[in-house]
């Protein structure tokens, strides 16, 4: 067989193979960032998009939220409570819960807020494979608020992904363990010596690292749940392993996971994880779904063939990814057809694409979200520890409707549930789109306009068909190509099911 990775021919590095890089290695761009790659040249264009670290990015300020609203009571506090109990002083009780409810509510509110500041970071980013990596994080380690209920919490786990994004998995893993959200999400902050709770050790083998079913037992599963105890946190910080709390809480036992037996504790238990071969596999599995084809059930013999030569060479590198994601995006197989609008664009894709590459206004992020949730995708609120399953679930009668709905919102500032009057204001200014298209005299050739507008937006070249049929939509309408048309124009691609494509 072929080499699976073998690189592209540097000469076949066009203008389509640059957005379609844009598309998956980010969330699209317009058709000067397009050029712009183009320009650059297959290696070079691929080293801008993974080695982001040299663009100026705003830093994550977290001091722009409130780190103490949810924090523990204290120890005066407590026992304040407690004689509150004993004495059977209900307002002393009432006025406690009052107190805890308003730090609710105002950690609610911070919540929502946080939602519409990343929103906003996936759509200003000058760095898009930082936050596509965070957001692949965010549903591989899922974690939901409303078994938190910690806004702050939330903050500090996606900054970790962020940190990590394109970094090494061993590192990553080693701080989920230690992240106060995954600890109280998985319930290890109860997981002590007499008592282990095996959550984080089941769904770190079987969701984080190996795969359902690939290599571990129930028995690795209970011994890895002893190496856990006593990983807990403190307000924001992870416990000390050197504290007393730890040492009364860890199980210094003998351990067998995997087939290595000793006194592990959970870094142990990690370490031996990434040992094992299918771990490779596994995120690079999820990561060719990811970013190349969402294959429903298993690989087929080519997909299999790049994630095994992708695996080799993720233990080689020593979990490093960017090696990993550099040498999948230029290969030849990642621009091959069959992988190219082949992946169902996930809701918040949807969004953050469409805003990116049309540039339309970004309109009301507050609506943006509920419209994503609405599609299937809440950031911060994934169903559950498998994340989103992604694919085709994201696509049904109720779902296309409102992405097709979304669209023309972005589009024109029209909602369908509000009045004509009340459309959001803004302009959008969808001339910039053929700009490269105007000869000399300033005129645009129409079909050469509608080919382009279709390509761009599909991901593929369109068929004849479907440019005549648009073509003729714009020749009853005058044959012109201003402001008004292109946005109609504009209206009929995107509510296409092969715009539902990246």
């Amino acid at each position: 067989m072929a080499d699976p990775l073998r690189p592209l021919d540097p000469s076949l590095f066009d203008y389509w193979c640059a957005q379609h890089l844009l598309n998956r290695a980010g969330f699209g761009g317009t058709p000067s960032q397009v050029r712009a790659l183009a320009n650059m040249g297959l290696s070079k264009a691929v080293d801008s998009v993974v080695n982001y670290e040299a663009i100026e990015a705003d830093p994550v300020q977290t001091d722009l939220f409130d780190k103490d609203i949810m924090q523990p009571r204290s120890r005066s506090a407590r026992l304040a409570i407690q004689r509150a109990r004993e004495r059977g002083d209900e307002a002393a009780l009432a006025e406690a819960r009052r107190r805890r409810q308003e730090r609710q509510r105002a950690d609610r509110a911070q919540f929502g807020e946080l939602r519409r500041w990343w929103l906003r970071r996936m759509i200003e980013t000058p760095r898009p494979l930082e936050e596509k990596m965070t957001l692949f994080w965010h549903g591989h380690f899922a974690t939901g608020y409303r078994a938190i209920e910690d806004s702050y919490h939330m903050l500090m786990q996606n900054e970790l992904f962020r940190r990590h994004a394109v970094g090494n998995f061993s590192l990553l893993v080693h701080g989920i363990i230690r992240d106060p959200a995954m600890l109280r999400y998985l319930n290890n902050d109860q997981n002590r010596k007499e008592k282990p709770n095996e959550n984080l050790a089941r769904e770190l083998m079987e969701l984080f690292t190996l795969g359902e079913g690939n290599e571990y037992t129930e028995d690795d599963i209970k011994h890895g749940a002893r190496a856990l105890t006593g990983y807990t946190f403190e307000d924001d910080s992870f416990v000390n392993l050197s504290s007393r709390r730890y040492r009364r809480l860890h199980d210094d036992g003998l351990k067998r996971i995997l087939r290595a037996i000793g006194h592990f504790d959970g870094d142990d238990f990690v370490r031996i994880i990434l040992s094992r071969p299918s771990c490779s596999r596994f995120i690079c599995w999820k990561l060719y779904r990811f970013f190349v084809n969402d294959l429903p059930g298993e690989p087929n013999e080519s997909a299999r063939a790049v994630i095994i030569d992708l695996a080799k060479l993720f233990r080689r590198s020593k979990y490093e990814l960017k090696p990993v994601l550099r040498t999948l995006f230029a290969s030849e197989h990642f621009f091959e057809p069959a992988n190219t609008a082949s992946l169902i664009k996930s809701p918040i894709q949807l969004i953050v694409q469409a805003i990116r590459s049309l540039q339309t206004p970004a309109r009301n992020i507050g609506v943006l979200l509920r419209s994503a949730d609405r599609m299937g995708q809440s950031l911060f609120l994934p169903p559950s520890v498998k994340g989103w399953e992604g694919g085709r679930s994201w696509i049904n009668t109720s779902t296309l409707f409102i992405r097709q709905n979304l669209l023309f919102y972005l589009l024109t500032g029209h909602r369908p549930d509000r009045h004509g009057w009340q459309t959001h204001g803004e302009p959008f200014d969808a001339v910039h789109l053929i700009d490269h298209l105007r000869t000399s005299n300033g005129r645009v050739n129409t079909r050469e306009a509608v080919t382009y507008l279709l390509w761009f937006n599909f991901g593929r070249e369109p068929d004849r068909t479907r440019v005549d049929t648009l073509r003729k939509a714009v020749r009853d309408q005058g044959d012109r190509l201003d402001n008004d048309a292109l946005i109609r124009l504009l209206t009929l691609i995107t509510a296409s099911p092969e715009y539902q494509l990246c």
